[in-house]
């Protein structure tokens, strides 16, 4: 079971979301909170697996709730709520740690197969959120350089296979979906994922997707690309 925490300020769109999220076989929905504190308070009580935070949200907003997270030992995964008019928003959360975002207007079975893509580890990132990031990134070098500390100076830190993993995470496939075409582990991928967000100090894999993306990382055209070990 994939335990998950909804958090919104709105007890009407929070009793809605769990009700959909009850509807999967697969999830329970753990607890609720009303604000960023209240959230950072259950989720260390129940330990979800998922956090589902809503980033408006009065007192402790959802991306100060997320950075307080993401400070824990084991910290769970956080899917932001967001709009198309947060683009800054959606930075700052990145900046904080989310590992993924998702529009308020998304479908019911969007949601669960979004919850259960970031549990399995896929960066959740809609191909429109993606590009409204992505140019707003571009547009401004100092946005880009918050939410991507140094990190495309210490690409020449990553070795052939960690770039090549990095490029397959910019196109937003989960480590099975990158084992069956690098020919690996998943195990493997986990470990070639894991060095290459310490050697490039990013927190999660969305940043790391956003920076393939942002440098334009060719996996489909890497050497070793698709290509079974010899």
């Amino acid at each position: 079971m994939i335990k998950v925490l909804v958090v919104d300020d709105q007890a009407l769109i929070r009793a809605g979301t769990t009700a959909i999220l009850q509807s999967a076989p697969d999830i329970e929905v753990v607890g609720e909170a009303g604000d960023g504190a209240e959230a950072v308070a259950v989720c260390r009580e129940r330990r979800p697996d998922v956090v589902l935070m809503d980033l408006r949200m009065p007192r402790v907003d959802g991306v100060t709730a997320t950075a307080q997270l993401k400070e824990d030992r084991n910290p769970p995964l956080v899917l932001a709520l967001t709009t198309f008019n947060d683009d800054q928003l959606m930075i700052d959360a990145l900046t904080a740690g989310a590992d993924g975002f998702l529009l308020k207007q998304l479908t019911p079975a969007d949601l669960i197969n979004a919850i259960r893509a970031v549990s399995g580890g896929a960066s959740v990132l809609t191909a429109e959120v993606g590009r409204r990031m992505l140019r707003r990134l571009s547009a401004r070098e100092t946005a880009a350089r918050t939410a991507f500390p140094d990190a495309a100076e210490r690409l020449g830190l990553l070795s052939e296979r960690e770039r090549e993993v990095l490029g397959h995470v910019g196109l937003g496939l989960n480590n099975a979906e990158i084992a069956e075409r690098l020919y690996m582990s998943v195990s493997t991928v986990k470990t070639y994922v894991s060095r290459t967000l310490t050697k490039l100090r990013l927190d999660n894999r969305v940043q790391a997707a956003l920076l393939a993306s942002h440098l334009r990382l060719p996996p489909a055209d890497h050497p070793l690309g698709g290509q079974p070990p010899q």
